[in-house]
């Protein structure tokens, strides 16, 4: 019994843990959140991220004194003078000894400040990849709003185009239309239908993409939020494009990133130049041993052969095969290649931003345009419905102008997402988070 109850109750909660993941419906902000957890470039920036606290941790203790100890027993024999036997003896040796760098030139204070700065370019690289993600997951979003709104406009168009395939119908049977203009308001259904399936299979591509990209299995269950595209367009904007460039290169990660890519290269520089200086180290150690052909026993000869030692070393270098002198000036192309990586990243941003603040232009202008005409083929094709339901005009004019409203409607479709997206992308740069 217990047993069953039991099994009922696995079962019940795996019941509603599945129908609560088929019921949840994704916001923008859920898929990007889930896209960043999920995403192996990210998991992987996150573990290079974890190596490089272990380097400068590493780092930091080579201040610190090293200690070795050494322990050695050994056994020997020798051939006994005058016989054939042999004579065994044994031995120990039991040291230890620390030593500690005083002075290199500084190559070690650079050397954990390059290490301190490769996990801030580290922590810019991942938020570089998180932000690239999140764009194209802000892309495929839309993709799937925008297949989602266009199939509905089909099922419109379709739900417009029966009803005047029935009225045919009946006009046919009463001999008022022949046979021809009944044929071609059929074929207009037909292919209305042809484009729902087109528009369907669309939707169904978009929605995989987008799982795909948010690391999800393919499911039939996956939805996402239908936010209202009206509150979203035609905000006339007016890009300044010098205020969103300067905003961008105080926020944007990938600028950061080349500064201190410029830093480093500059420590390199520096830790090359240590190899002109001398090195200055300090040792001590200690040392004892024991022998088997001694007298005394074991523990006397350790403690009274305990040598106690300590000293300086200075390293001073006078040829080195130009091994210096080629680290530096290789420092130094490598300095002058990253202020070029550096000036090509913020001109590059500032190309990016440039086409975004045209983009929004652009599309809005494209966006106002299609509204205009949509209106105005809207306005045609009711006339040319209520002439065709009146039989004033022949199939012919009626099918041009329902050929015309759905390119005005797909036209005006496309113009205000390719809006939205240009907004968002310029928001992007602004620092604004993307959200719907």
């Amino acid at each position: 019994m217990k047993n069953g109850i039991m099994i009922f109750g696995v079962f019940f909660l795996l019941t509603s843990a599945l129908q609560a993941q088929q019921d949840s419906v994704w916001t923008l902000e859920e898929c990007i959140a889930h896209a960043l957890e999920k995403n192996i470039q990210v998991r992987k920036g996150e573990l290079s991220n974890e190596r490089y606290r272990y380097y400068a941790d590493q780092s930091k203790a080579q201040r610190f004194p090293s200690v070795n100890a050494s322990l050695t027993q050994n056994y020997n024999w020798s051939k006994a003078s005058g016989g054939s036997g042999y004579n065994g003896m044994n031995g120990s040796n039991v040291s230890m000894n620390s030593s500690v760098t005083i002075f290199n030139g500084s190559r070690l204070t650079n050397q954990i400040r390059q290490a301190e700065l490769d996990i801030q370019a580290g922590q810019y690289t991942l938020e570089t990849i998180k932000e690239s993600i999140s764009l194209s997951i802000m892309n495929a979003y839309l993709q799937v709003l925008y297949a989602g709104e266009q199939v509905r406009n089909t099922e419109r168009q379709i739900e417009s185009t029966t009803g005047q395939v029935e009225l045919a119908a009946e006009r046919l049977a009463i001999r008022l239309i022949s046979q021809a203009d009944y044929a071609q308001v059929r074929s207009q259904l037909a292919n209305e239908k042809l484009n729902l399936a087109n528009a369907r299979s669309q939707l169904a591509i978009a929605r995989v993409n987008l799982e795909q990209l948010m690391e999800l299995p393919v499911s039939d269950d996956f939805e996402i939020a239908f936010p209202d595209p009206e509150d979203l367009v035609n905000q006339n904007r007016k890009p300044d494009v010098t205020e969103v460039y300067i905003t961008a290169l105080g926020i944007k990660p990938q600028v950061k990133n080349a500064e201190i890519n410029k830093e480093l290269a500059a420590l390199d520089e520096k830790i090359a130049r240590a190899g002109y200086y001398p090195v200055l180290s300090a040792s001590a150690g200690a040392g004892t041993s024991y022998s088997s052909m001694m007298t005394d026993p074991y523990f006397d000869q350790i403690n009274n052969g305990i040598t106690p030692s300590r000293g300086l070393s200075l390293s001073i270098p006078i040829y080195r095969r130009k091994q210096v002198s080629t680290s530096v000036a290789v420092a130094q192309l490598g300095y002058q290649d990253a202020g070029l990586s550096e000036l090509n990243t913020r001109n590059e941003l500032r190309k990016s931003i440039e086409q975004a603040c045209l983009d929004v232009v652009s599309a809005q202008a494209d966006y106002e345009a299609s509204v205009e005409n949509y209106q105005a083929t809207s306005e045609s094709a009711a006339l040319s419905d209520e002439k065709f339901r009146q039989g004033i005009i022949n199939s012919v004019d009626y099918l041009v102008s329902k050929t015309n409203l759905i390119l005005a409607e797909s036209n005006l479709l496309q113009s205000k997402y390719n809006m939205i997206f240009s907004y968002k992308v310029l928001d992007f740069y602004s620092g604004i988070p993307l959200t719907l």
